[in-house]
Order: structure tokens, then sequence, then C-alpha cells
């Protein structure tokens, strides 16, 4: 017979099982029929003949299962009695499998729901073609490095350099031109936001600046249209074209297929759109959330001019991000070496290097997922909620194991009856399994339903209002095959001791009354044990919960210096197409005085940095006839332009000289108002009222100081004031590309914002107000990883508590119902009531002592890993500590009363009747 054959007959005895027992017994009783009318032939009455037929072929029960044996179906057909019985036996126990598959299920849901986010931020890849191949630029340089200028990502490495992946334009056109190691090179860059007016409806979007062979390099196809062509980058003003994402299709233009060719105005200048990317792409910047709209280099001078009218011919300011696509058999390394190579000659053809200058090295990093910010802001806080979740799965796991062992001990007389009747250890092992199993699958299936109503629910916490979304949770294959693995393994886990256990069941004592078992299993020592570790991994949670919680409680009742009470903020972008740095300061000044005047308003003003939203703005501080060295070792301070009104708007107290005058202007000279810790750094023992300092020691301009402010935090809530000075932003000839206007005022934003909107409208129609929050929403959204923490944390402490005192009133129940006996034995000698009440308490309470001690000493070692996330208050924090063993000692006791006072009302008669 050959295989596929065996395989036909196998599949046909699973699915039509019934017609082909039928067709068995129809053969049987054909063979059966023959074999009689053979023997009648012979002499044989009709009874006789048959009778002894059927003895010839054995019985017809035999018979079909060394046929359904011979096909290979018997496992099956065993496997689907065990999952009828399993089925039965938790249908007879409604509460116990409803306990078990919600506990199951809030554990697999919170680890699907982390997962969630961490395949998000950490494994997903680019929607792109071969995705492996991309390897993403990078650069580093030391202190004498000759690149000064960036914009864009960096950060430092162990060794104490600076790591960045952004290139000057031109750097990027030598690297291509000269690109021998690559399939092709290409660049892009995140530009931020640029205002879109469609339908005469000005409003905000998202973009992303690409070369003309991106798409190409990619691999990527529209969804409509065309994508940009090397045609459409190959000179300046080339290309005003543009493609969009799907999502943007979706919400703007409602998916029309008319969409391809209408033109819009980006910053003020008429572009078409060409094509919608697929649905999934994200660009080549990261793979969580797609840019609005993609345009070509080719129109950054005309369309998004920033700094400099041109960015393309700048030599100094590197910008550009680049990957390449590696040609196959070669090496990453052989493509460094090579591209590092034309990276110097690159530079030294595009900039002068002097003596000293350090011409920076050339790295190349995956570009499998883009830049992938994300990763470094949130790869270790989501490690900590992965261990979190986990420990929240063991709980669930240890509480399981420990009702399953109470069940499985009630069970002891079924296994003894199952083995006197023939069936082996291993069969009752594997019935034992797929108990458990079936546990786990429809546990595993709530929690997947969990997860997947849940899977926004860190991206809501980590968006903002004013802000897009950071992330998109996509729930896909591999987070079902997560849910399903940590299903099944939830389930041998939790199943192995019962199924251990009931497989040691001895038959001669499981058949009799039970007078051993009230003796030798009282102690249940693999049940204690598991409400021990149940404690432990309570504590860890609670205490991080608890110092997670005291962590955000400390940063919201942190010394700000300033009041951010009845405060709006709102950010004004004007295009640079339409605006120079002079008008663009000439508009913020106009504005200011429009909005001064509205009522309601008490005082308003623009500033640079909004303060506590993470942005900086440092220079350096020169005082002349001094060594650029200050006090504490650094020559710089936070800078922030501001306005007229800025220390009555946030009520920072000026305590020496002046505030800002009306008469602070671009005609005048130059001042500064510096805070308290600047003066003590730069200024120690004397008065800096007068004096001068400048910004660098290129600068020509002095700065006169002519006030001191109280310290006030700048753009963190932990850290704590530092060096800061403000300026006049009218004084700044650069302009500013966007200012945030602060609004003091008592009105309620619904009713302040429109009109803010009509002022701006007055003057110019297609400037929107964006990003708009008040600046205690600013403080909070500065706290939102921190309120991810205490919410999480918070939630698994509280499923820890339940789950742990389900454990704990599990084992004191299966306690004091297997020394039923000893009690009544017990009280009829005499003990009293009170006795037996703190009797079993104090079971539970050494429980508990031990699962605390051992849990404390875990979550102190513990800690010591979150100790950088922590503010305010040190990793071995006794009052968390403390209160945390406190709630979990008496949440242990309060479980035990209940069982506690059913052994303290034993009636000794019936006790002493009960085995």
């Amino acid at each position: 017979m050959s295989l596929a054959s065996r395989v036909r007959t196998w599949w046909r005895a699973v699915s039509r099982s019934e017609q082909l027992n039928g067709e068995i017994e129809d053969e049987l009783a054909f063979h059966i029929e023959s074999y009689a009318n053979d023997l009648m032939r012979s002499g044989l009455p009709h009874d006789e003949a048959f009778r002894r037929a059927r003895i010839e072929l054995g019985g017809v029960t035999a018979q079909k299962e060394n046929i359904r044996a011979a096909w290979g179906t018997r496992v099956w057909d065993e496997l689907r009695g065990d999952l009828r019985y399993a089925m039965r036996m938790l249908a007879k126990s409604p509460g116990f499998a409803a306990i078990a598959i919600g506990s199951l299920a809030l554990g697999i849901g919170a680890n699907t729901i982390i997962f969630t986010v961490t395949k998000a931020i950490l494994l997903d890849k680019l929607a792109v073609s071969h995705p492996d191949e991309l390897r993403l630029f990078a650069l580093t340089q030391g202190g004498k490095g000759i690149v000064h200028s960036m914009w864009g990502y960096f950060d430092n490495t162990p060794s104490g350099k600076t790591l960045s992946t952004s290139f000057s334009y031109p750097v990027y056109q030598q690297l291509r031109q000269h690109n021998l190691v690559f399939q092709d090179v290409f660049g892009f860059k995140d530009y931020g936001r640029m205002t879109a007016t469609i339908d005469n409806k000005a409003e905000v979007v998202t973009s992303e600046m690409v070369s003309g062979n991106y798409y190409r390099v990619l691999g990527v196809h529209p969804t409509l249209g065309r994508v940009i062509a090397d045609s459409d980058d190959a000179a300046v003003g080339s290309g005003p074209v543009m493609l969009i994402s799907d999502g943007f299709w979706a919400r703007r233009f409602g998916r029309t297929p008319d969409v391809i060719g209408k033109k819009i105005e980006i910053n003020g200048t008429p572009m078409t759109i060409i094509g919608v990317n697929p649905p999934d792409f994200t660009g080549a910047y990261g793979a969580q959330s797609s840019p609005d709209i993609f345009l070509p280099f080719s129109m950054q001078p005309i369309a998004a001019p920033k700094f400099k009218s041109s960015l393309l011919t700048d030599k100094d300011l590197w910008w550009v991000m680049i990957m390449g696509r590696m040609k196959p058999g070669t090496s990453t390394e052989t493509a460094r070496a090579a591209v590092d190579l034309d990276l110097n000659a690159a530079v030294r053809e595009t900039m002068v290097v002097g003596k000293d200058d350090e011409v920076p090295r050339l790295d190349l990093e995956d570009g499998s997922r883009g830049q992938n910010a994300a990763a470094g802001d949130f790869a270790k806080p989501i490690y900590v909620l992965m261990s979190l979740a986990g420990f929240v799965l063991m709980l669930a796991c240890a509480n399981l194991a420990n009702l399953l062992l109470a069940r499985a001990s009630s069970r002891q007389r079924e296994m003894s009856v199952r083995l006197a009747l023939g069936a082996g250890r291993a069969r009752i092992l594997r019935q034992m399994f797929t108990e458990s199993l079936l546990l786990s699958i429809a546990g595993g299936a709530a929690g997947l339903l969990l997860g997947y109503l849940g899977r926004n629910a860190i991206p809501h916490l980590l968006s903002s209002s004013w802000e897009p979304t950071v992330m998109s949770s996509k729930f896909d294959w591999m987070i079902f095959g997560f849910t399903a693995a940590i299903s099944i393994f939830t389930g041998l886990l939790f199943g192995l001791a019962p199924a251990w256990q009931a497989t040691r069941t001895q038959v001669s004592s499981g058949l009799k009354d039970n007078a051993q078992t009230t003796t030798q299993r009282r102690h249940n020592f693999a049940g204690k044990i598991l409400v021990v570790i149940q404690v432990v991994l309570s504590m860890l949670l609670l205490v991080g919960a608890g110092l997670f919680v005291r962590t955000l409680m400390n940063l919201n009742h942190s010394h700000l210096g300033f009041d951010p009470n009845n405060i709006l903020l709102f950010e004004l972008n004007p295009p640079g197409t339409q605006y120079s740095p002079a008008k663009s300061t000439q508009l913020y000044h106009r504005l200011e005085e429009k909005f001064s005047a509205i009522p309601g308003v008490d005082s308003v003003t623009p500033l640079e940095i909004p303060l506590i939203s993470g942005n900086v703005s440092n220079t350096g501080v020169i005082i002349p006839g001094r060594p650029p060295q200050s006090k504490k070792g650094n020559n710089t301070a936070f800078m922030d332009l501001v306005g007229e009104h800025f220390f009555d708007t946030f009520s920072i107290p000026v305590i020496a000289g002046r505030s800002f005058r009306a008469t602070d202007t671009e005609t005048s000279r130059m001042v500064a108002v510096i805070s308290q810790e600047m003066a003590k750094q730069f200024f120690p023992d004397t008065n800096p009222i007068g004096k001068t300092f400048k910004a660098s020691e290129h600068s020509t301009d002095s700065i006169e100081i002519v006030g001191i402010s109280k310290d006030a935090k700048y753009y963190t809530l932990r850290k704590d004031p530092s060096s800061t000075y403000y300026m006049p932003y009218r004084q700044n000839a650069d302009g500013e590309e966007s200012m945030t206007f602060a609004v003091h005022t008592r009105m309620k934003p619904e009713a302040i914002v429109p009109v803010l909107r009509d002022v701006v409208a007055s003057i110019d129609k297609n400037l929107p107000l964006l990003d708009i929050r008040t600046q205690n929403e600013q403080i909070e959204d500065r706290t939102k990883q921190e309120r991810i923490f205490a919410s999480l944390t918070g939630g698994f402490g509280l499923l820890a508590l339940v789950l742990a005192c389900i454990g704990i009133y599990g084992i004191m129940v299966y306690t004091v119902s297997r020394r039923t006996n000893e009690i009544g034995i017990r009280m009829a000698l005499g003990a009293q009531s009170g006795r037996m009440l703190r009797m079993v308490l104090r079971e539970a309470s050494w429980l508990a002592a031990i699962g605390v001690v051992v849990g404390l000493c875990a979550a102190a070692a513990m800690a010591r890993l979150i100790d950088s996330m922590l503010y305010g208050l040190k990793p071995y924090d006794p009052l968390t500590l403390s209160g945390a063993a406190l709630l979990l000692f008496f949440v242990a006791l309060a479980a035990s009363w209940i069982p506690a006072r059913r052994a303290a009302s034993v009636d000794p008669i019936k006790a002493l009747r009960h085995e």
C-alpha cells in the first residue's frame, strides 16, 4: 500500500468515521454470513453455524479496533476520547474552569499586548523588497571632528565619540557617484511637518523627502499611479510631484482613484499627486508609522526651505540619511571599508579640512528597520514590561498548578479505578496533560481576544492629542503564533505537577477508604511550595508597581519653578517660501500684540522652546577676559528665545535687575536674563548684572545681562534646574522657522481657541494653529512613559493580589478538607475552636512570611535593574518594600480566614464519620 493511499485512508477514517464504521460492520457481517453458510452446507444447524462463525472471526468490536489500529487512527480516537472526557470534567466544575480560564486569559492577554508593542518596536521590518539587504550609513567622529552642524539623529558611543546618521547632500552625491560595492545608494529625510492646502483648506501633514531612485532601490510599487523617478530629482524644481500614504489617501480623499493628478499646495507651492503608496509601506525612516506625503529632494529649496534657501548645495549642514542595498556575496565589512574611503575623499572634496581636523569614519548599520529611533527610546522599558508580564503569567501558572494539584488529589479514587481496570500510567499522564492543554487553549483563545481588544492600549498611552501616534499595532500571524506557543507552554508547565502526582497513585490505597491519605497527603508540600512561589512573584509585581507609582507621584509633585496652570500652548509654523526670517519675526510680534488684546487674556509670550517639552537649545558661554571654562568644568548653558512678557506669563520671578522691555528689539543692544544656577556657575561671588558674555568663541555679538530670574526646570522633570539664559526673540537676526505661543488665560481652551484662530486667519488664512494643548498637558506628555509603567504595573500588582488570594485560599481549603478527620479528633479531645482557627491562620502566615521574605530579597535585586527609571526614591525604598510586604501579608491572612473559620466550626461527630 503506497504512502499516498495510507494518507487518504487515514484522512477518510478521521473525517468520515461514522460512515467508515458502517462499512466495516457491513463487511464483517458479510464475512460472518458467508462462513456460516459454508458451515450450514456441511450439516450444522443455522444457530450453531452463526455461533461458530462469530467465534472464529472474533468480536466485532475487537475487529473494528484492529482495523482502525492498522489504519493508524487509534491514537486519534484515544485523543478525541480524552478531549471529550476532559470537556465533561470541566463542565462538571464550571467554577474551577472559569477561574482557570480567566486567570490564564489575563496572563496570556497581558503578554500578548506587550508582545504586540515589542514586535512593532523591535521586530517589524520595512515593508520593502528584501529588507535584510539594506544598510544604513552612519558616521562616528571624536571631539575634533570636522562636522559641526547636524540635523537629525545623533548619539554618544561608549568610546566617547559621536554617532550620527546624517550626511550633507554634496557628500551623498559623491558617495552615490563613486559607489562600487552596493547595488545602488539612495537618500531620504524625515522632513517633519508642512502645510498642505487642499481645496482651499489648510492643514498640517508629515513629510519625507527622497531621492529619485528611492522607490526603485526599495522595490516598492504604488497602489495607484507611479513613483518618484530619477527625472523628478534631476534638478531644482524639476519634480513638483508627490506620493501620498495609504492612510492619508483614506483619511483625506476617501480612497477615490481621482486623487491621481490632483494639485494641492505644499507650503504654498503647487504640487501634483502622482501616486499612492501601498498600505504597509511606512517609508525608510521606520516601520512604526508612515509620513503623509513623499516628495523629491529637488523640491526642497522651493517648497521647504530650511535654515538656508537650499540645503542641496550646503556643504556644512549634514542632514540627509543614506541607505544602500548590498550586492549578493559582498560582506558588510568589505562594503564598509570601501565606502569609508569614499567618505574620506568626499569630505575632503566638499569641505576644508584643517591640520587638526578629524574626518569622520563610516559605519554600516542594519537598515531593515530604518532608523528605528523608537527602539532606542523604548527598548529598555519594553524589556521591563515583558519581564513583568512574564511574572504575571508565571503567577497564573503557579495558581493553576496549585488548583489542579488539589483537584488531582480529590480524583485519586478515579485514577486507582482506571489503573485497576488496566490503564497504563502513560495513559493517565496523557489524560491529565490533555485536560491541562484544553484549559490552556481555552485560556489562550480568551487571552488572544483580550490582546486584540487591548492592542492599541499602549500606543494610545504613548500618543498625545496634538501629535500623531508614534506606532501602530499590527495584529498578524506572528502574534497569533506567539499566543499559541505560550498557551501550549503554560499548559505543559502548570499541568506537569498534577500529571506527575496522578501517575504516582497506588491502586490499593486509592481503592481503600482513604485512611492513609489523611496523614500522608495532609502536608501537601508541592502545593505549599507553589503558594510560596506565588507570594514571591506577587511581591515582585507589587514592589514594581509601588516603585513606578511613587515615581510618577514624585514627578507630578516636583517643583517646577514656574506656574503651569491656565496656560494654553500652540505652535505657528509659517512656510519659509512666504516668510523670510525678518518677516516671520514681524509676524510673531504682530500676533503677540493682537493676542494680548483679546478679552480674557492675561498675558502672551512667544518662545522658541516650550518648557518641559524634551527639546533643548544650548550654546556656549564665553566670558570676556576669562578662559572658556566655568567653575563646573563646562562652558555651555541652555538658551531660550522668549517674548517680553515671558516671566509674567509663567510666573517666574525676576529677583535682580529687570525683565525684558518693549525697547529690546533687533536694533537695540542684545540682552539676556539668566537663571540663578547660571549666575552661580559662571559668576560665583560676583554680581552678574551689567556683565557681558558671548554665545561662542567666534561670535562677535556681546550679550549684556540685565536680570536674574528664579530657577525653573527647562526641558525635563527629571533634571534639576540647569544654567539657562533667556533672550528676546526679536533680537535673533536669523529669525525662527516656528514659534510656540503661551497664552495665560482663565478661559477654557474650547472657548478661546476659535478666537485665536480668527486672529491668525485675519493675518494669514493659510496659517493653521498646531499642537494646541495646555501647559499641564505638555507636562503630562513628558511623563507618559512613567504613566504607562504606573498603569500597567498597577494592574499587574492588582492581578497578582487576586491570583495570590485565590492560590492561598485554594490551598488552605484543600488542607482543611484533607484534615477534617484530624480536626474532628482534636476537637473531640477538647481543642477549642479558637485554637483550630489560630492553627490554620498560623500555617497560612508561615507560607506568606516565607514568600514575603524571599520576595523582598528578589525585589531588592530586581529594583536595581530599574534604578535609572526611578525618580525621587532609591530602588530599595523602605516605604515601598514594607508597604508591599504588609499588603501581601494582610491579603494572605484574609484569604485564609474563611478556611480557618470553616476548620473552627467543624462538628466532631460529623468529622469522625467523614472518612
